[in-house]
């Protein structure tokens, strides 16, 4: 079992203790490490959860070639999204963090490091991250 920090009370103008509401996620970061298979490839994927957003990183070595961001708008049915690290033509992570985001409805950090761009092979991602998403529900 993995030791969690304990993070200060954080108090309110009055100093009385200020408290999540109730069913709300707790606060502070959740970090979340899982792996799959996507035909012979092993791929790694690592979520850091914050308050209001999700930080995905999916890759087969350390590397942070891309990252794309995406969040719901209310004027428009599909989330905003843009490239903030990497090839602008590589859609892949922006993409990803669209439809994560359009699921969530929070904000979402994606960084896809794969060569591997076949879309049958990043639907078996997304699936796998969905499949994760199912099993941890809090850590996410």
């Amino acid at each position: 079992m993995e030791p969690q920090q304990q993070q200060p009370p954080q108090e309110e103008a009055a100093g009385s203790l200020r408290r999540a509401p109730e069913g709300a996620p707790p606060a502070g970061i959740s970090l979340h490490d899982f792996c799959g298979r996507a035909g012979e490839q092993l791929v790694h994927f690592h979520a850091m959860r914050l308050r209001d957003s999700l930080f995905l990183w999916v890759g087969a070595e350390p590397a942070l070639r891309s990252l794309a961001v995406a969040m719901c708008s209310p004027h428009d049915s599909i989330p905003v999204s843009t490239s903030l690290l990497g090839d602008a033509s590589d859609t892949i992570s922006n993409s990803l963090a669209q439809r994560l985001a359009s699921k969530t409805k929070k904000q979402i950090f994606v960084s896809y490091n794969l060569q591997n761009t076949d879309s049958s092979f990043t639907l078996h991602i997304e699936n796998r991250i969905k499949e994760e998403m199912m099993a941890f529900p809090e850590k996410f």
